[in-house]
């Protein structure tokens, strides 16, 4: 069994089931059993009021309802798709995400953490901030985020949960950025929040997947679910080295992943 739900199309086409239907043929020929898409919130007008950025607003030009009207002509054809959304996680907002979560009905919810503060941490155009910030202090806060992502139990999973090292600053300290995975490990534990295995590092400066082997050790020892997924920006990137994601899991002793289905988990073994 294997899943991907970190899937976007925004960016490349448009939303619709002609578009949809060239990741489904891909997913198929990846021998990929559940697809989903998950659009970035912030795409959305309905999201205003839990992100707004220059950056932000420059790419926010959907409503909600066209996203939702692609899943109900898919579901109409009888298509296999699962309707998912990557809210950025912004701490203060828990109120406003719930109230956006609940009000749609997705099959899963991932939550990610890509700004700290107005920092977009992930993105080219901020990367020399790393230059100019202590390292300690950056992944200090970027994991005191995933620690109340998790905690507010509001998200199925974790999108790229150390997306932070994405463009290579990792602290040379394994034992400060044990103790980092760990707090976040526990707080994925209590409240049942699974990670996924993202292959999108290795498209990126880092050259690495996501997770750390380490933090997903740390995370298979708490008893974190996982869910294997591309982050695929375009149809050829579903799939994308997925064989190194599965070797990853089960180097980490991980024998079964998670699908969604209206917010209920289901477990599966590794194909």
């Amino acid at each position: 069994m294997l899943t991907d739900y970190h899937v976007h199309m925004a960016e490349t086409g448009d939303l619709d089931v002609e578009y949809l239907r060239t990741y489904i043929k891909k997913a198929k020929e990846e021998g990929i059993k559940e697809l989903g898409i998950s659009e970035h919130a912030y795409f959305f007008e309905e999201t205003r009021p839990i992100l707004s950025n220059p950056w932000v607003e420059n790419r926010r030009t959907l409503e909600f309802e066209t996203y939702q009207k692609m899943f109900d002509a898919a579901a109409e054809e009888g298509l296999p798709i699962k309707m998912g959304v990557e809210m950025d996680y912004m701490p203060g907002k828990e109120k406003e995400m719930e109230e956006f979560i609940q009000a749609h009905p997705f099959d899963y919810v991932i939550g990610s953490v890509h700004w700290i503060d107005d920092w977009g941490i992930d993105l080219a155009i901020y990367r020399d901030e790393y230059e100019k910030r202590d390292l300690h202090e950056v992944y200090r806060q970027y994991f005191d985020r995933v620690v109340t992502l998790a905690q507010s139990g509001l998200f199925d999973f974790v999108g790229h949960i150390d997306v932070i090292k994405v463009f290579g600053y990792e602290p040379e300290d394994r034992e400060f950025l044990r103790e980092q995975y760990e707090r976040a490990a526990k707080a994925l534990a209590e409240t049942d929040t699974c990670i996924e295995i993202s292959t999108a590092g290795l498209r990126k400066p880092v050259g690495k997947l996501y997770p750390d082997p380490e933090l997903l050790q740390i995370c298979k020892a708490h008893g974190v679910g996982i869910v294997i997924c591309s982050d695929a920006h375009k149809p050829d990137h579903i799939g994308y080295r997925y064989r190194d994601a599965i070797e990853r899991a089960r180097s980490a002793g991980y024998e079964e992943l998670h699908t969604f289905t209206k917010r209920q988990s289901q477990t599966h073994p590794i194909g």
